[in-house]
């Protein structure tokens, strides 16, 4: 499953990143969205970019075409 596919008020596991694009990884990492970590989706804008989510009590904003490259468990 990929974050762009959960609701406003889910809240998941970060399972990984899509290989093909290691500076996505690096920037969501830096921000504490790592692998393992829970995050709760907070909102998404009315056409649905950009996804906003709270990691580690940051909020994040990840524009669509990287939500579906963010592999998620839904908790």
């Amino acid at each position: 499953m990929f974050l762009k596919e959960l609701p406003v008020g889910s809240k998941g596991k970060i399972i990984g990143f899509g290989k093909e694009h290691p500076e996505y990884r690096r920037r969501l990492v830096m921000l504490g969205a790592t692998p393992g970590t829970t995050f709760e989706v907070v909102r998404i804008a009315p056409l649905g970019d950009p996804i906003e989510i709270r990691v580690r009590g940051s909020f994040i904003s990840v524009r669509r075409d990287e939500a579906m490259l963010m592999e998620v468990e839904k908790l």
